[in-house]
């Protein structure tokens, strides 16, 4: 029987095609019923058809608590609690400290940071004893990368809140983990750049990689479903990075 059958999980950001919906199909796969979220409904059911019958889609935006509390309600009504949160919900932006706009930078840490944050708090009465709590990091967070201050700075205070929140949930069996995926190729990363720059962005930063390439969605996801499975059970606090080498050596 696989680790997650009859589960619950929660994959915040789950409709894009990129970590999140790879993260959903993957632990859907191993047997868990998967409430995914995100802001754009035509992705959330373009995931649905993808993964099939184990996936909930519950639009919403993770910086507005009301779209929060209708998610959670949702797992809520299922009756099951629940085992796996992957707060993989993210926003990201090109701009140097000269030319970021204030209401870019409050945008970049409402989503990465606020609504992170909330997503696990919001969680707290759902998460069963012996649970797992996921949060997506960056590569970026641990180098200076010219124009994503802002973003590299976020996931460094999520990095941060991994290990407090690891700290504070521990005496409930609950286990706080971060995974840290260098570059990969999703589709955000798609609309980061333009869809006329992708192939060239991924050839530029798969040549910095000692492996030759970016990271597929699916590589990331299995370090995600390793840190969400028992099999890491003495796994707490920690950083789990999928960067194919480039920040270890």
């Amino acid at each position: 029987m696989s680790w997650f059958e009859g589960r619950t999980a929660v994959v915040t950001g789950g409709g894009t095609a990129g970590i999140g919906r790879a993260t959903a199909a993957r632990l859907a796969t191993e047997g868990a019923h998967v409430f995914i979220s995100g802001r754009r409904e035509a992705e959330l059911d373009e995931a649905v058809g993808v993964i099939g019958p184990n996936v909930t889609a519950v639009p919403g935006d993770i910086t507005v608590p009301a779209d929060l509390d209708r998610l959670y309600a949702a797992v809520a009504d299922r009756g099951r609690g629940l085992d796996v949160l992957v707060a993989n919900a993210a926003a990201a932006s090109f701009a140097t400290l000269d030319t970021i706009a204030e209401e870019e930078f409050y945008r970049i840490f409402d989503v990465n940071v606020k609504g992170t944050l909330f997503t696990v708090r919001k969680a707290l009465p759902l998460l069963n004893e012996g649970s797992s709590v996921v949060v997506t990091g960056s590569t970026t967070a641990d180098r200076g990368v010219a124009s994503m201050g802002a973003y590299s700075a976020s996931k460094a205070a999520v990095r941060s809140l991994v290990r407090t929140w690891a700290v504070e949930l521990a005496d409930r069996g609950i286990r706080v983990n971060a995974v840290t995926p260098g570059p990969t190729d999703t589709s955000g990363v798609t609309e980061l750049v333009g869809a006329e720059n992708v192939e060239a962005y991924k050839s530029a930063q798969g040549a910095q990689m000692l492996l030759g390439r970016v990271a597929r969605p699916d590589e990331v996801a299995a370090a995600i479903t390793f840190l969400a499975s028992p099999e890491s059970s003495f796994v707490l606090g920690a950083e789990l990075y999928v960067d194919g080498g480039a920040n270890q050596v």
